[in-house]
């Protein structure tokens, strides 16, 4: 398996050498043969190529079987005429990274519900609120006076569709249930139009129970009532606060994996920002971008067939499950006392004594 690993800026490049550590540890406890190359984007990128995502590292994307992505500090990049592409958005529409999927799992002691939450968020990727990714020519922003300004949302039928049946797959694996979380009551034909897509697939499922839920409720559940849920389809801005809401519920946003997934392209991503508030401090907690690359793995497995890639997804994730058990073995923010390095390296000795089924 050919992986591309884009570091990125500020913690990114630390939380990247964790977790291609930990990669290292597995290929070389199973004999993957993972083939690992590093490209640079970002700031890092913009200083040398005058862009922070230089066309040879869009070039080589669809070479390899995945990609691993640090967390960008996009705000800070120039404009795009001067080289400042945000890196997150520009694959996820040049790829057709369609379904952001993100599991949020709660951990005993470090979850503040009262009841356990276990779900998949998935949200589509490619438009929506999000104007920047809806138009072929131009931001979908514009001000036609220095006191007004238009943002476009876009919503489409291929999409909806699309990413709903990402969501009715997984729930099939799951407990069958479906969420469908919307605000149609006051973008109704946008919306409406998503739902009637998600009606439409949830008829080739008949084994798998579609419920709709206003957004509204949906955040007030998420708290209430997590275990209502099984999986969550909304489009792409409401999946993005749910699915952050709900990380942090579970313990904290830097402990949930997250993939953006198309048909034939997969980048695994952190949930979590850059922090340059931490960057070069040793501290950052690796998990989030550690659990990703295990869903890479596991995403890449089941294209394949490779049931030693399933296998090593979840040594990874049987690794983070046991060192995030013990309060001792936590990084600081999580009350532990353990640095970055520190902690992948326990997670790389609990890959290497574990037994494997």
């Amino acid at each position: 398996m050919k992986i591309l690993a884009l570091p990125g800026d500020g913690i990114g490049p630390e939380i990247t050498d964790a977790t291609l550590a930990v990669l290292d540890a597995v290929d070389q406890r199973l004999a993957l043969g993972l083939q690992i190359e590093r490209r640079a984007i970002g700031l890092a990128a913009l200083g040398e190529h005058g862009t922070t995502l230089p066309g040879e590292v869009m070039s080589r994307i669809p070479e390899v079987d995945g990609v691993i992505l640090g967390p960008v500090s996009h705000y800070d990049y120039p404009s795009r005429e001067k080289g400042g592409i945000n890196p997150s958005g520009e694959l996820r529409v040049k790829f057709g990274l369609y379904a952001n999927i993100r599991p949020c799992l709660s951990r005993e002691d470090l979850s503040i519900l009262r009841k356990p939450m276990d779900l998949v968020i998935v949200r589509e990727n490619t438009e929506g609120f999000y104007s920047d990714r809806n138009m072929f020519a131009g931001t979908g922003e514009f001000m036609p006076d220095p006191d007004m300004a238009f943002s476009i949302r876009k919503i489409t039928a291929k999409a909806s569709r699309r990413v709903a049946r990402t969501a009715f797959g997984i729930a099939r694996s799951r407990r069958k249930k479906v969420t469908g979380v919307h605000k149609a009551n006051v973008v109704k034909l946008s919306d409406g139009l998503f739902l009637r897509e998600v009606r439409a697939v949830a008829a080739d499922y008949p084994d798998v129970i579609l419920d709709e839920l206003i957004v509204d409720a949906a955040a007030a559940q998420l708290i209430r009532n997590p275990d209502r849920f099984d999986v969550i389809v909304t489009t792409n801005m409401f999946g993005d606060i749910l699915s952050d809401e709900a990380s942090e519920l579970c313990g904290s946003l830097g402990l949930g994996g997250s993939i953006n997934a198309g048909d034939d392209i997969c980048v695994a991503q952190a949930q979590h920002g850059s922090a340059p508030d931490i960057q070069g401090k040793g501290i950052a907690n690796p998990t989030s971008l550690v659990l990703s690359a295990a869903m890479l793995l596991d995403w890449h497995g089941r294209r394949c067939n490779d049931s030693l890639l399933l296998t090593a997804a979840a040594l990874v994730e049987h690794a983070v499950d046991k060192v995030l058990s013990n309060p001792f073995t936590r990084t600081a923010d999580l009350g532990g006392t353990l640095g970055t390095s520190e902690f992948s390296g326990q997670l790389i000795n609990v890959i290497q004594s574990a037994a494997i089924e």
